[in-house]
């Protein structure tokens, strides 16, 4: 009878252990916060006519802007924004201090494809190591675009 008794007990122990691991584990998963940086949203290229470049933006990325404005027209690229902005003020050259690298499977046909529209070239595809390459060109309105293979690189869902 001892036994049977000591068996109900530490069965309940072991179940209420287990119950409380749930909540537990519930809870902490209600309270867990989001990082303050959440990734990559937007690449912003100032332009001198926006008219102009929505319609080459339009042609270069095979897709219609899905906001249209005369202050920002906006592309939706894979699942991250393309902006453009008028420019303000006397355009100038454009420095190369960040550039934005938009994913690509077949590099050297979209570098050919983009120089047919207009681009200029700026740097050619090149191997930057083991499978990766990055290219760049500039649009019509003196903004860099980068191209990127890169095959080690997965989106998180």
């Amino acid at each position: 009878m001892r036994k049977v008794i000591l068996i109900v007990i530490l069965s309940f122990c072991t179940q209420f252990a287990y119950s409380q691991e749930e909540i537990e584990s519930d809870q902490t998963e209600k309270h867990i916060e989001k990082p303050a940086i959440l990734g990559l949203r937007t690449t912003i290229y100032k332009v001198s006519d926006i008219e102009k470049a929505r319609d080459w933006y339009a042609k270069a990325f095979e897709t219609e802007a899905y906001f249209d404005a005369p202050y920002y027209v906006g592309f939706n690229i894979g699942r991250y924004e393309l902006g453009l902005q008028p420019e303000e003020g006397p355009t100038g050259e454009k420095t190369e201090s960040v550039i934005a690298y938009w994913g690509v499977e077949k590099i050297q046909e979209v570098y050919d494809r983009l120089l047919s529209l207009g681009a200029t070239e700026n740097e050619k595809p090149y191997n930057t190591g083991g499978e990766m390459m990055t290219a760049t060109l500039k649009d019509p309105f003196g903004n860099v675009i980068g191209l990127i293979y890169n095959p080690y690189f997965k989106l998180k869902e």
